[in-house]
């Protein structure tokens, strides 16, 4: 490997990084992590600290799996790649696609489509969506829903129905026919409703609303996440996605869950679809498919759609990708889903999760810069900064990575967007580290 003063001068003038611009990773240099274990992550310069990112959300199981390693060795010594294309399959993906039916049973989850990662997922089921509704008969339902402050990755049409302007204002014009409804967010809202069940019941008016000005038979969809993720760690009201599935239900409109996040534990429920007690149409999965270890996705599918694709000769699938059910993704994913379930990783999301949710109210008790926390389900946790808690004004973006900075110093890292710092720590977290998470966050906060 490269010296360190190489890796650090050639960084921001070779390598563009996503979600930042390039003059950016030169003003401000990121951190170049060079190893890692158990939860732990450590730089170019020998500092170590707890990863409170999850990598991107995707880590569940912390960076030690050994046996999801050995997967991905054992597959890359006896079948490194083929295509899944017509004509030719392989036995890993064959098996995976079982495992995930049982898992995601309970979800009305059968079948499954294999993708390269999150955004592949989201492109994959919006097309799905359409098709479904051609070879139904129904060609006019070519629209779609979403919520604003939801994030559903970065393909054309995934920013399409994204609800945030970062994503949107630099590459459009981007997919016609994408409506937003208002995000169940208690803090902010047009409503200004802070009553989580009240702006839930407004939310799903708005939904409404906009179904009968567009058209019930104009939609193909609405797709959604369960917990909103990178927008702000935005839970609904437990009534909200119930409310959705029942009004999609009776406008012949296709459900969508985004649970690229969600998925796998990360709520401390097996899928957030299961958290709110509901059967999505489609399933988006990524992330913590693999532990992060190998970039895979995967649709899954409930049986209305099976139902119109399967025994239907007009019904050819024209979109997939080159490493779609590909062969040492599908190992690893595989021996991670083992290791999910016989860690039950759900319960310890579930604590760990209560004990960083309780710590940050705790912390906004004793800072005025922290305006709001959102939490309580799972290890999904963001406080939002504000320069004052009346106004409600964001906090400005020096502030906020001085914070990030005090706290990486101080033990942990954390990911800042925008006024919020957002916390999604490997489900393997221990009680100590997220007491050292907390204590990091202080740190950071009492240094502005």
């Amino acid at each position: 490997m490269k010296d360190s003063n190489f890796l650090k001068e050639h960084n921001g003038r070779l390598m563009w990084h996503p979600m930042t611009s390039p003059q950016d990773s030169i003003d401000n240099p990121p951190k170049i992590i060079t190893e890692a274990h158990g939860v732990r992550i450590t730089d170019i310069d020998g500092h170590s600290v707890i990863d409170a990112v999850g990598g991107l959300w995707n880590v569940n199981l912390g960076y030690s799996c050994q046996p999801v390693k050995d997967a991905i060795c054992d597959q890359l010594a006896r079948l490194p790649y083929y295509s899944t294309f017509r004509g030719a399959s392989n036995d890993a993906a064959i098996e995976l696609s079982y495992e995930l039916g049982q898992f995601f049973a309970p979800d009305g989850m059968h079948r499954a489509f294999f993708t390269s990662g999150g955004s592949d997922s989201i492109e994959t089921a919006l097309r799905l969506a359409r098709q479904y509704h051609k070879l139904r008969g129904d060609p006019g339902r070519v629209k779609f829903l979403s919520l604003k402050k939801g994030y559903h990755g970065t393909h054309m049409g995934g920013a399409s129905v994204n609800g945030n302007a970062n994503f949107r204002t630099a590459y459009e014009p981007l997919l016609p026919g994408c409506y937003h409804i208002p995000a169940p967010y208690s803090y902010r809202n047009p409503f200004d409703e802070t009553d989580p069940e009240r702006l839930a019941q407004l939310c799903a008016s708005a939904l409404e609303d906009e179904i009968a000005f567009q058209g019930a038979g104009t939609i193909a969809a609405m797709i959604m996440e369960p917990i909103l993720g990178a927008g702000g760690v935005i839970p609904p009201h437990k009534s909200f996605a119930p409310m959705v599935r029942e009004i999609c239900e009776r406008n012949g409109i296709l459900l969508i869950t985004d649970e690229v996040i969600t998925a796998y534990g990360r709520t401390g429920a097996w899928s957030g679809a299961r958290l709110w007690g509901i059967q999505p149409d489609m399933m988006c999965t990524a992330k913590a498919i693999t532990n992060g270890f190998f970039p895979f996705g995967a649709v899954m599918l409930g049986e209305k759609m099976s139902d119109v694709f399967e025994n239907n000769p007009s019904a050819k699938i024209g979109h997939g990708y080159t490493y779609s059910g590909h062969p040492v993704g599908a190992a690893a994913a595989l021996a991670c889903l083992a290791e999910t379930k016989q860690l039950n990783v759900v319960e310890n999301a579930a604590a760990r999760g209560t004990q960083l949710y309780e710590g940050c109210l705790s912390l906004m008790e004793r800072h005025d810069i922290i305006g709001d926390v959102r939490g309580g389900h799972g290890l999904m946790t963001a406080l939002e900064m504000v320069s004052d808690r009346k106004s409600k004004s964001p906090i400005g973006g020096a502030i906020a990575a001085q914070v990030q900075e005090v706290a990486y110093q101080s033990g942990a890292m954390i990911r800042v967007s925008g006024p919020n710092i957002i916390l999604s720590p490997p489900l393997v977290l221990t009680a100590e580290d997220a007491a050292s998470i907390l204590s990091a966050l202080d740190a950071g906060f009492a240094a502005v």
